[in-house]
């Protein structure tokens, strides 16, 4: 049913409930699995310190990739690719899909409401409502309905 399944992943503890379901469908499918980290640079200061922290961020990225990439291995699951680009996320994430014909989005979703979610706004929902392919959203671990992460998405 799928074949190239991509597992955007911020880094945030609170995302393995998405990424065990991306491991699982994986490995249900033998499906290739993406793991992809993008480096939000419009978040990023414009001053003499935003090299340090590009590079900061980018090997935190890694650090999150490689654990799944090495969860992935030891599952079986194969192939594995990894991935860090920069960007706007929803757009580097939407990018990617389409150059990896990726055929399955799984995403974690912090369950920002209300005016939180309309100033602050949610890659997962742009993704959701701009994505060609399926998305399958997992409320991350630590939220439940009307209830937030502290600087979560």
């Amino acid at each position: 049913m799928y074949r190239r399944i991509l597992i955007p992943t911020d880094g945030r503890p609170g995302t393995e409930r998405a990424v065990e379901h991306a491991l699982d469908l994986a490995e249900r499918y033998d499906a290739a699995l993406y793991v992809l980290y993008v480096v939000d640079t419009t978040a990023l200061p414009l001053d003499a310190r935003a090299q340090q922290i590009f590079e900061y961020v980018e090997e935190q990225g890694r650090r999150s990739e490689m654990e799944i990439v090495d969860r992935a291995e030891e599952l079986g699951i194969d192939p594995v690719v990894s991935d860090v680009h920069e960007g706007p996320p929803h757009e580097a994430i939407l990018e990617y899909v389409e150059a990896n014909d990726v055929d399955l989005i799984v995403m974690g979703t912090h369950g920002r409401q209300g005016l939180d979610r309309y100033l602050l706004g949610s890659v997962t929902e742009r993704v959701v409502r701009s994505a060609d392919v399926p998305v399958l959203t997992v409320r991350t671990e630590g939220t439940s309905e009307g209830e937030e992460t502290p600087g979560s998405d």
